[in-house]
Formats: structure tokens, C-alpha cells, sequence
């Protein structure tokens, strides 16, 4: 896959997330793709990507802003950084009470990206600062 494909690729995924289409994310993604949340487990394979999904959208809604990607040269690696806008909707297991508190959080995704799917997604972000931002 060259550069331009993966950041095509990469470019459809947000569109998709930002739209809240988890179906349109999931056919961007090999069948067994590898998810790595942010200090969280490893999680393997689509079902467990549809199914991290589905609770994300419970708990939170959420838009990306100021996406930029990163590709290397061959398209098999890329990164992103953006700004997560959201809403805590409902409270998440372990965190603090939600009521509707809004954030603004840095984040970072890493890709592997292979027969032009993406096999592997790794984010991070400051769960410090977001739990600041919520329990205010």
C-alpha cells in the first residue's frame, strides 16, 4: 500500500468515527485486528473491536478534531494525533459518576496497516487529565 492509500484509509476510519457509523470502522479493519487500549487489555479480532465499540458508544460520545496523519514510507505504518471532543454519558465502570461532563483531550493512535485493512490500533491518551476534566 503506498503512503497516499494509507492515509486515504486512515482518512475514511475518522470520517467514520466522527460520523458514529462503528459498522463503516469495522470494514477498515482485518478480521483479526489487534486493539490496544489505552491501559487497558489487548483485545483480538473484530468481535472484540464491535463489541469495545458498542460500549464506547454507551458511555461517551465523541468527535475527533485537528486529525493529523502520519504515514511512513511503504503505507504500513501510520500514526495520528487529534483533539477527542466528547460527552461522558453514562458511567463507565470504575470512573467517575457521569452527568453529561464534556472534555477535551489530546490522543494519539498508532496503525499497522496490512493488504490495505488496518491489523492493529493502539491509543493512548492522559487518563489523569480526563478524569480531572470529568470529576471537576
Amino acid at each position: 500500500m503506498s503512503r497516499a492509500d494509507t492515509e486515504a484509509l486512515l482518512t475514511k476510519y475518522y470520517e467514520a468515527f466522527n460520523r458514529g457509523d462503528s459498522d463503516a470502522m469495522l470494514t477498515f479493519l482485518t478480521d483479526d485486528v489487534i486493539h490496544d487500549v489505552n491501559q487497558g487489555e489487548r483485545r483480538v479480532g473484530i468481535d472484540k473491536f464491535r463489541a469495545f465499540n458498542a460500549r464506547m458508544d454507551h458511555h461517551y460520545k465523541e468527535r475527533l478534531e485537528g486529525i493529523t496523519i502520519l504515514v511512513n514510507d511503504d503505507g504500513s505504518r501510520a500514526a495520528a494525533e487529534f483533539n477527542v471532543h466528547g460527552s461522558y454519558l453514562n458511567t463507565d465502570s470504575g470512573l467517575p459518576e457521569a452527568n453529561g461532563q464534556t472534555y477535551v483531550l489530546p490522543a494519539g493512535t498508532f496503525f499497522a496497516i496490512r493488504d490495505g485493512r488496518i491489523a492493529r490500533v493502539t491509543t493512548y491518551y492522559n487518563l489523569t487529565d480526563w478524569i480531572a476534566q470529568v470529576a471537576g
